[in-house]
């Protein structure tokens, strides 16, 4: 996302136009998630991937035609015949690419917004990539700006405005980029525009207790898979930045007292994943109170089976009842008969991903049906036929405004 920032920035500052391409729309196995952008400069640099190679022969020659022109397109790419001949996907699936010229004249709040995403306030940019059914005014290139207090721009209506900054703060708050559709005036169950919404928030928080070998390495896993990773343990001699170099910090506190507080802080939020790994009730068990009380994404906790008895009796004893109790992955990690720190690590960071997904955690090889899962959000519905299930946006890749 930065080197594309860094680059938009560079030639928006110089008055010259770009072409900017985003995908708003994948189904079945499409290589890239919704979000992906890739940036044409006046000089024919290209910055980012929409479709890891398969289209962007394509998608470089449109973006160039946009940035001359002026006017905006939506393009559908996939594989959608046998002509060999035609651009398509390799892998089987299909991107719609909405392609638009960015510079100051289009987009005179490009500045404020970058300084936002650089900052890490979190930042939706609402762009109007589709417009049906014989609009009066020409919607498509529109975008709306919505921070958590207030935004810039307008899509056509101060009452479509409204609807929309309320459900893309909807979706801000969970993260998420997706399509959002709309009535000309804010109708939501309308379907006359199709909205594309760019969500640029902080990364999700992994925090793991237990500065323990095994914490060296599920730290690593989880900056490898974009999480911000704090390493909490309130023994000062073991929590240390040099045995975490992958941690983004490393806090010497009790556990229950440090996640009580950034909680209370609202630095967690339904995206965190808290993995337990001290081994010691006097430690576990009352980080685990505050934690499965908290609408957090996953909470974890390593331990044999007979550990686990014991702390289930442990939780219960202090008041938490079934319901929460359910809530918490123990022994954490999928049946990989992992061994090492590492491979542990491994099997905690797919329990991880496949809690977000919705995925099974069995073999691919093994199961029917199609790869992914379908977990849109909120606002979002069907926008193609049935056999067209589309792919559920990505937070976490953003490459660079999609607004354009």
């Amino acid at each position: 996302m930065r080197d594309v920032l860094d680059e938009l920035a560079h030639w928006w500052r110089a008055g010259e136009p770009v072409g900017l391409a985003t995908v708003v729309g994948t189904w079945r196995s499409a290589p890239r998630p919704a979000g992906a952008t890739m940036l044409v400069g006046p000089d024919g640099t290209v910055v980012g991937s929409v479709s890891g190679g398969c289209v962007e022969g394509a998608v470089y020659d449109l973006a160039r035609e946009v940035a001359r022109t002026g006017v905006p397109a939506l393009r559908r790419y996939g594989v959608t015949d046998d002509d060999a001949f035609a651009i398509g996907l390799t892998c089987g699936g299909i991107l719609d690419v909405y392609v638009e010229r960015v510079d100051p004249t289009g987009f005179p709040q490009f500045a404020e917004v970058a300084s936002a995403i650089r900052a890490g306030r979190p930042t939706a940019v609402v762009s109007c990539v589709e417009s049906t059914g014989g609009d009066p005014a020409d919607r498509v290139g529109r975008r709306l700006v919505v921070w958590t207090d207030r935004t810039i721009g307008s899509l056509g209506t101060d009452r479509l405005d409204a609807a929309v900054a309320d459900d893309a703060r909807g979706l801000l708050a969970l993260g998420r980029t997706g399509t959002l559709r709309y009535g000309y005036d804010g109708q939501r169950r309308g379907d006359d525009l199709r909205l594309f919404v760019a969500t640029y928030a902080a990364p999700p928080r992994m925090v793991v207790f237990g500065a323990i070998d095994f914490a060296a390495a599920v730290a690593r896993i989880g900056t490898f898979l974009g999480y911000r990773v704090t390493v909490c343990d309130a023994r000062a001699v073991f929590a240390t930045a040099r045995r975490f170099p992958d941690a983004d910090e490393v806090v010497v506190d009790w556990p229950h007292r440090y996640l009580r507080a950034e909680a209370e802080a609202g630095r967690v939020d339904g995206r965190t994943v808290v993995c337990v790994l001290t081994h010691d009730p006097k430690f576990d068990v009352p980080v685990l109170e505050v934690a499965l009380r908290l609408p957090l994404a996953y909470v974890g906790a390593m331990g044999s089976r007979r550990t686990h008895l014991d702390r289930l009796a442990r939780l219960r004893a202090v008041g938490l009842t079934e319901a929460e109790l359910e809530r918490l992955s123990s022994p954490l990690g999928l049946d990989l008969g992992a061994r090492t720190p590492e491979e542990t690590a491994v099997s905690i960071a797919a329990e991880i991903v496949a809690g977000r997904w919705g995925g099974s955690g069995g073999r691919l090889s093994a199961l029917d049906g199609r790869i992914h899962h379908d977990t849109p959000a909120p606002g979002e519905g069907r926008t193609e036929p049935p056999d067209e299930v589309p792919v559920p946006p990505t937070a976490a890749v953003n490459p660079l405004p999609a607004p354009g």
